[in-house]
């Protein structure tokens, strides 16, 4: 089956690359930008010339690795976002509906209350259980696994695990002390062993990701459409749902919960590109590079010499943009 694109292959080629140009601008921009704005050449020079200056060692250990955090974290988290939105067929879903952020914050707090000291790994495994658990509780019943099931497992679970994290933290200030700017959303701190730490989970999500391209764009056609064209659509939703815990898992992990990137890039993708998720992807990941970079950048800038979280700059960017997208759907009802 021929599947019909908004726009021709050479023109999205075309757009795939000057998209990665513009991806490194924005890391560039990253470079150069903060509480101590460098012009190109130091930057230039730090990156290729490094004699141990301090500017040089800004750029290095602190920007570097930080812009490349916020890049692979808007990539993982937008593509994260599209498959969520695919596999529920909802357009106001992202990977929050599989449980993931919620269940990696309970998983830091409670490593933090009980060992006194934070761990990536606690936060991954419980991004995974989570959302093991809302697909199985989706999947429950004589109709298996459907779209509304999930949505409404997803929300059912992120209710309780978000107030069984809330009241862990009520009751011990040391905890939300501890992890008080993790919970918010944040990317600095990390350097680039930390990065690498991650870096298999979000290869193998990403190579994932684009293999299921075809298979989301059949499931977008209706289930039994899919199925009548020879497609394992059982198969599909749990490659899908590994995925996104590979993706988002990992990067909540590491950063905390950013939001907001996964709903608000897919919708910017499609609209310029149509519903082929061969291309809706790939376009994920360059747009939501440049969208966290971008984001992190003004995080770092605008009220400089201090930073606000990245985590509240996308909820700034993200919640307008959530209620236009509600708003437009009881439009069309």
């Amino acid at each position: 089956m021929q599947i019909s694109s908004a726009r021709s292959p050479a023109s999205l080629t075309l757009g795939l690359s000057v998209g990665v140009l513009a991806l490194a601008g924005c890391l560039y921009l990253g470079l150069m930008l903060g509480a101590a704005d460098l012009d190109r050449a130091t930057v230039w020079q730090a990156l290729f010339q490094f004699d141990g200056s301090t500017d040089h060692l800004i750029v290095r250990t602190v920007r570097l690795p930080r812009s490349l955090l916020a890049i692979v974290a808007g990539s993982s988290l937008a593509v994260a976002g599209a498959i969520a939105q695919g596999l529920t067929r909802n357009p106001l879903a992202s990977p929050d509906i599989l449980g993931v952020n919620v269940g990696a914050s309970l998983a830091m707090v409670l490593a933090v209350f009980l060992t006194g000291s934070d761990s990536i790994g606690f936060a991954f495994v419980g991004a995974a259980l989570a959302a093991l658990t809302v697909y199985w509780l989706g999947s429950i019943g004589r109709s298996g696994l459907t779209p509304i099931k999930l949505i409404i497992a997803g929300a059912a679970l992120t209710s309780l695990l978000g107030s069984l994290t809330t009241s862990i933290l009520i009751l011990n200030q040391r905890t939300l002390n501890d992890i008080r700017f993790w919970l918010a959303g944040s990317l600095s701190g990390r350097d680039l062993e930390s990065l690498l730490s991650i870096w298999p989970y979000v290869a193998v999500g990403l190579v994932g990701a684009l293999l299921l391209g075809r298979p989301l764009t059949l499931m977008n056609l209706g289930e039994d459409v899919a199925q009548g064209l020879g497609l394992n659509t059982l198969w599909v939703k749990l490659g899908a749902a590994i995925v996104v815990v590979l993706l988002a898992g990992s990067i909540v992990s590491l950063a905390g919960p950013i939001g907001f990137v996964g709903l608000v890039v897919p919708h910017i993708v499609r609209f310029g590109v149509g519903v082929d998720y061969r291309w809706v992807l790939p376009y994920s990941i360059l747009l939501g590079g440049i969208f966290l970079s971008l984001v992190d950048t003004l995080a770092r800038w605008v009220v400089q010499p201090f930073e606000i979280p990245v985590g509240i700059m996308t909820a700034l960017v993200g919640a307008p943009f959530f209620v236009y997208l509600c708003r437009s759907r009881l439009k069309k009802r």
